[in-house]
């Protein structure tokens, strides 16, 4: 398998996913798996492709550059492992998500992830919206966490609670079997 990923970066404007995968169509690349925002006025997008075989990486980047050229884009391709796994359905794994709510501090994201990190359960997915100021309802973090049976949930939950209250922060831990039938009402 001849797979790669391709990171785009930009200033956001219509047109960009249309533009790169027609590039990477053109390209005889199969589109497997695609991931992209807008932050701020920054566009960021991820492709998963399995790409003929003999197709380089490095031929790939130079075509989608020569085709962007001008556009304003920085485009990054390299081979991707092959992977057992899709990210997020770690086996054996419940997924978490974990929501804090509250003024803007300087490294929430670092201490909260630390705590995470410290009991070696995986983040797969991380969105954090930080508009400033103290309005509590202006400022959100949402973690997707992947907790094995060997992390000790219970004194993961605990931590992260302490923290938010250390930080006048409301926090939030669902399953997400239970946040997808909540929002289902």
């Amino acid at each position: 398998m001849n797979k790669l990923i391709i990171t785009v970066l930009g200033k956001d404007r219509p047109g960009i996913i249309a533009q790169v995968t027609t590039d990477l169509f053109d390209l005889e690349c199969n589109l497997e798996n695609v991931n992209q925002m807008i932050l701020q006025n920054q566009f960021a997008g991820f492709f998963i492709v399995e790409a003929p075989k003999g197709l380089s990486p490095e031929s790939v980047q130079a075509d989608l550059t020569k085709r962007n050229n001008g556009n304003g884009l920085t485009i990054h391709v390299q081979t991707l492992d092959t992977v057992t796994q899709v990210a997020g359905q770690t086996p054996g794994a419940d997924i978490f998500l974990i929501t804090t709510i509250g003024p803007d501090q300087k490294g929430l994201v670092s201490r909260f992830s630390s705590i995470i990190a410290s009991f070696n359960a995986n983040i797969v997915n991380l969105k954090a919206v930080f508009k400033g100021g103290s309005d509590p309802n202006a400022n959100i973090m949402s973690y997707q966490v992947a907790v094995t049976q060997e992390v000790d949930a219970p004194a993961l939950f605990a931590a992260l609670r302490e923290k938010a209250e250390e930080l006048a922060l409301d926090i939030r831990i669902q399953h997400r079997n239970i946040f997808a039938a909540i929002n289902k009402i």
